[in-house]
């Protein structure tokens, strides 16, 4: 079959869609945001594929059919959606994409060491084996698919220094990795990073004991502890006032306080003699020590880590600087270079292969050739030519910046992404069916026809590749068009048009269409903001790639006409993010709410006293909880519960506001604690969640949901149809888009301006209560948006947002814009990092860095106006603004 037939899709609020698709083609869904398409997509699509695929193994699946009448033609699917598939702070670059495999392999191979006696350099083994020798070896490499494979070498085998006969053991792949004892630190356990006290937080250095000058202790165990210390005085013979302030304790009382009787710190002072037996008897744990005991007792738990590390620090592992690796593995080298850095302040540790950038890995493998000797050439050669490939592919999906050691947690929704993609274009699949969502997030648009070749690739062997765009660069490159519309929630789910791009744009029903056609556009504002100062001033930063450069963000504009709309753009890689979360964000914290994170390297920052505080609204997740939600998050919900319990028959049952929360008991169905659902234990598979037997997903008890809200301005709404004069439960409001809920509460001054900030940043689809665990990173982030936007604004508050149009059709760009000058307008400075030059081209002023990303970045190419960055040749952002100022793009 040729193509893919859908007939009646009917989920959440697809409107009883048929559509067919053609198979073996590059097709974009585009549409408004929340008006169907990753419904269609990922949960009607994708979501039937695996049943099927499951099913006609035989094998046990608890995916549900969509609702949809039937789906033929449909291919086995690969989703590659924005979120994270690794969160752990141990997996970097290097291992998801398995180059560090590869590297360990290379290692572990061909590797010299120093001789730990006499020092001399102790060569590989086998410099004279053939390839024969280390087939059985090179079977340990990731297969074509990327299935790791890393079983370890149990030969005890030792090998012998040439120069003075001293035995060392021989190296295997686990002596290269740091998640594995044989090769990580012992100090830090192969993370890199260590805890240590923050003695400025956990003292109060002016108090003593019995004052709290321990913060850390409950109040209720001061007494208990202070008398410890005073028994481990007697013990030892030193003397302890639990009254003197801790700033004037002598070196044997504060080393017994910190670190315990039992610590070397504190035994250097009294060598040979036995500890106390008991607590009671001053056998005291010390303050720090305790601290680090329970911070590692309670690993798994999230809340009582939060309580701890507000009095400790994370710092750089003090002996192997952040290379994770123990000493025996971070003296290895090949052909000079080491895996890792040495040590700590390493004058060549930016020379190591695991902070080199996928760029420079990539010329470093074809260097090799011409520096390994011929016996090591012919014992690396392969491992060197399935090296070279995982590299290239991360280099044409535009991941060369990345360095193998940054972590993937770090990483950006759309960097994710692509760097599963690079793992696909090696899988040599056929026939499949790829389900990607918005491919192009956090690529610089000088990228994105890259990015298009990689996508013809997978349909040109064979597969049909769906994405959801709004980019009109990828839309108008596509096969095939599907706009779904016309607008957001219950106003969407329609197929506005379907066809080739020029098809699209010749329909006039198309919103989309009028974008690509060009008969609808985002406008230059005719005048912009000119700004002779203040400035907030980053001097010399240099986190990460950036050059020790200096820059200047303008906060007012001239003739009081209010702050500036600031855009920093540049490829990806570029330093954008360091400049203004790893440093500029950090150091915002730190000094206005006392964080302990430090700030990435700088030299200094001024012009702090021209603002009140700066707010970071960025991509992260709002909460894993599912129990939050965009009405709880805002605080939309509350004035909604109070106006539920104004009603009589609240007020007849005596129902309180409290009554229509599902987070306390009181109204709440106590079955399921007003989730709505049970978690059934599978034992070895998923929990799967089922409707709750008493309150039917409900969430509230028989009586709460007896009292109902109605409108109360007449019997129709807005469009003339008839108002549902019974009102609706509570329920049924957190049931409700938001667009329908500000209908609903429009007379509730508090609700109605929340939910109207939600609207006005493109969040009109989203249902009341909506998990915000189900948020992508775009949505995420408007919602935070409408949170602070929802705040008394002081006029001299600077916003940073990480990539505002990140899932936004272009006609909500328009209302996101109106949203941020209003922002500016009121004396505010609101700064985005953005790639869409829809947003750049309408900013006061625009910093961009690179030219290229990671080594080849972080510096600052051009500064200025739109029209200024235009002008300037050097720059990548200003070669494509120039072709969007100009009179048949502008708008």
């Amino acid at each position: 079959m040729s193509s893919i037939i859908i007939r009646g899709a009917r989920l959440h609020n697809l409107k009883n869609v048929s559509l067919t698709l053609p198979k073996g083609k590059l097709i974009a869904f585009t549409g408004v945001s929340g008006s169907g398409k990753s419904t269609l997509a990922f949960d009607t699509l994708h979501q039937e594929a695996q049943r099927q695929y499951m099913e006609s193994l035989g094998m046990v699946t608890y995916t549900s059919k969509p609702p949809v009448d039937s789906i033929s033609g449909l291919s086995p699917s690969i989703s590659v959606d924005q979120g994270l598939t690794n969160t752990s702070p141990r997996s970097t670059v290097g291992t998801a994409t398995e180059v560090f495999t590869y590297l360990r392999v290379l290692y572990a191979r061909i590797g010299h060491r120093p001789c730990p006696r006499c020092g001399k350099d102790v060569p590989p083994p086998y410099e004279g084996a053939s390839n024969d020798v280390w087939d059985d070896d090179l079977d340990e490499l990731p297969g074509p698919n990327g299935t790791p494979a890393d079983p370890q070498a149990t030969d005890d085998a030792s090998v012998a220094c040439p120069h003075c006969g001293a035995r060392l053991p021989a190296m295997d792949m686990a002596m290269f990795s740091f998640n594995k004892p044989t090769g990580a630190c012992p100090t830090c356990t192969g993370l890199g990073t260590i805890y240590s006290p923050d003695l400025s937080r956990l003292l109060d250095e002016d108090k003593g004991l019995l004052d709290g000058g321990v913060t850390s202790w409950e109040p209720s165990m001061i007494a208990w502890n202070a008398a410890s210390l005073q028994a481990a005085g007697r013990h030892y013979g030193f003397d302890l006032d639990p009254a003197r302030p801790i700033r004037e304790l002598g070196p044997v009382q504060r080393d017994a306080l910190l670190y315990g009787v039992l610590s070397d710190a504190f035994q250097r002072h009294y060598p040979g003699v036995e500890p106390p037996t008991t607590v009671a008897k001053g056998r005291f744990e010390g303050v720090v020590t305790t601290l680090l005991r329970r911070h590692a007792e309670h690993a798994s738990d999230a809340d009582y880590l939060a309580k701890i590390e507000r009095f400790l620090i994370l710092q750089t592992c003090p002996d192997c600087g952040g290379a994770c690796l123990r000493p025996e593995s971070r003296a290895v080298t090949v052909a000079g270079r080491h895996l890792v850095p040495l040590a700590a302040g390493d004058a060549h540790a930016n020379e190591a292969a695991s902070r080199l950038s996928l760029q420079a890995i990539a010329e470093w493998i074809d260097e090799l050739r011409d520096v390994l000797p011929d016996a090591e050439w012919r014992i690396a050669e392969a491992v060197i030519v399935g090296l070279r490939e995982r590299v290239r592919r991360l280099i044409e999906v535009g991941l060369g910046y990345l360095t193998l050691e940054r972590a993937t947690p770090s990483l950006s929704a759309g960097e994710g992404q692509r760097l599963r993609l690079a793992a696909l274009l090696g899988s040599g699949l056929t026939g499949v069916l790829y389900v990607l969502d918005e491919p192009t997030i956090g690529l610089h648009p000088r990228d994105t026809s890259r990015l298009m070749r990689i996508l013809r690739a997978l349909r040109d062997a064979g597969n049909t590749v769906l994405v959801i765009e709004h980019d009109t660069e990828v839309i108008a490159s596509a096969d095939w068009v599907v706009d779904f519309g016309p607008g957001a929630g219950r106003d969407g789910g329609h197929i506005d048009a379907q066809g080739a791009p020029k098809e699209i744009a010749q329909t006039p029903a198309s919103l989309t269409g009028r974008y690509l056609s060009g008969a609808a556009a985002i406008s230059i504002p005719p005048q912009r903001r000119s700004s002779d100062g203040p400035f907030l001033t980053i001097h010399g930063a240099r986190e990460h790639n950036l050059q020790d450069i200096t820059v200047r963000i303008p906060l007012r504009a001239t003739n009081g006409r209010g702050g500036m709309l600031v855009a920093v753009t540049g490829v990806s890689g570029s330093g954008k993010s360091s400049l203004l979360f790893d440093i500029l964000d950090r150091a915002a914290r730190q000094r206005h709410y006392g964080a302990n994170t430090q700030p990435g390297a700088h030299a200094a920052i001024s012009g702090w006293e021209h603002l009140d505080k700066i707010i970071t609204i960025n991509q992260a997740p709002i909460g894993r909880s599912t129990r939050s939600n965009a009405a709880t998050y805002t605080d939309a919900f509350t004035p909604i519960r109070h106006a539920f319990a104004a009603q009589p028959a609240a007020r007849a049952l005596g129902l309180t506001a409290r009554h229509f929360s599902f987070n306390v008991p009181g109204g709440r169905c106590e079955r399921c604690e007003g989730a709505g659902v049970l978690a059934v234990s599978m034992h070895f598979l998923p929990d799967v969640l089922v409707r709750c037997p008493t309150c039917h997903a409900r969430r509230f008890k028989r009586e709460v949901l007896s009292v109902r809200y109605a409108h109360p301005d007449g019997r129709r709404k807005d469009d003339g149809s008839p108002r549902d004069t019974r009102g609706y439960d509570i329920s049924q409001v957190l049931d409700m888009t938001i667009a329908e809920a500000l209908t609903l509460f429009g007379d509730v001054p508090a609700a109605r301006t929340r939910l109207a900030l939600m609207v006005e940043t493109g969040l009109s689809y989203l249902q009341l209560g909506q998990p915000a665990s189900t948020f992508s990173g775009g949505e995420a982030q408007r919602v935070k948006l409408a949170r602070e936007l929802a705040r008394r604004s002081t006029g001299r508050t600077l916003y940073l947002l990480d990539e505002p149009t990140t899932g936004l059709h272009p006609a909500d760009i328009v209302h996101l814009l109106s949203l941020l000058q209003r922002l500016v307008d009121a004396g505010n400075t609101v700064v985005v990092i953005e790639h869409s030059l829809d947003v750049v081209k309408v900013a006061d002023w625009v910093i961009d860095l690179g030219p290229e990303g990671g080594a080849a970045g972080g510096r600052i190419i051009a500064e200025g106006t739109p029209e200024t960055v235009a002008a300037t040749p050097s720059s990548h952002t200003g070669a494509l603004l120039h072709r969007a100022l100009s009179p048949t793009h502008a708008g």
